[in-house]
């Protein structure tokens, strides 16, 4: 071999290597990686959810559109101890109402409801063509909505809250003992507001039982998340170790999980959806 064509076959080589080496780093980084799933929602219709993972951000974002053309976005961010639901809701200007209306909750993250980012990232989809049900149906977490949040002044949360809630806005809430919390874990605070239910709760109404379409009212926004990767499953390993078979993670299991947030609204207007629950 002329040592010509070995410098040009090692140069190859060494090319090679090097996009080896780039797409493990980029691999071993997990900066973001997306998973699109096709599930059955509760009317029987078929949804994409789409689930990105980003490792840089500890973040999990979970987006799908309802039946009735509702976008739902949920963000569960590990790092802050966050999760933020965000329905933009689609309006019907033929009754008044606006062509559509974003409502942001934002409230303390529970760690135990999806599974930890980097095992989100590594998930890869086997069938794109399959239709997925949760393996178990949980019940629906009750969160009563006491506090208004100041978009414009949400601290260390700011850009995160800014890109996803910047339309809601009379639509942003939150509860005083998550408030509390983050306060407690260091995170800036948020700037946010008692709503006025607090002083008089027992005097007002829910929404569907106001017939006064300017009357201050309770209403009440339900969802439910049809898939989530909610916990590791574990498998013993046949080759023991010093008589122990060692477990290692082997698959999810798959849950869903509903979320009813009851909150003040000033005029009933402004809960048109809660009309038959």
């Amino acid at each position: 071999m002329s040592l010509g064509m070995y410098a040009r076959e090692i140069s190859a080589v060494a090319a090679v290597l090097i996009s080896l080496l780039v797409v493990n780093l980029f691999g071993s980084l997990g900066i973001s990686s997306e998973l699109k799933v096709r599930v059955r929602l509760s009317d029987g219709q078929i949804a994409e959810e789409i689930l990105e993972a980003d490792s840089e951000k500890d973040s999990i974002t979970v987006e799908f559109k309802q039946g009735d053309g509702t976008y739902i976005t949920v963000v569960f961010d590990f790092k802050r101890d966050v999760r933020i639901i965000r329905a933009l809701i689609l309006g019907e200007p033929e009754r008044g109402q606006n062509q559509y209306q974003v409502l942001c909750f934002i409230s303390r993250l529970n760690q135990h409801e999806i599974i930890p980012t980097e095992s989100m990232a590594r998930l890869r989809q086997k069938n794109p063509h399959l239709v997925h049900m949760a393996e178990e149906r949980h019940g629906v977490e009750h969160l009563h909505m006491d506090m208004v949040v100041n978009v414009s002044r949400t601290g260390h949360l700011n850009t995160l809250i800014h890109n996803l809630c910047k339309e809601a806005h009379e639509g942003f809430y939150t509860r005083t003992a998550d408030t509390k919390h983050w306060l407690d874990e260091g995170i800036e605070a948020i700037e946010f507001e008692p709503l006025p239910q607090t002083a008089d709760a027992a005097g007002l109404q829910r929404c569907p039982s106001t017939l006064d379409m300017w009357q201050p009212c309770i209403c009440s926004y339900f969802l439910r998340l049809e898939w989530l990767p909610c916990m590791l499953k574990y498998c013993r390993s046949r080759l023991a170790v010093a008589g122990r078979a060692n477990p290692y993670k082997c698959g999810i299991r798959s849950c869903s999980k509903g979320y009813r947030f009851d909150y003040y609204v000033p005029h009933r207007q402004l809960c048109p959806w809660d009309e038959e629950t």
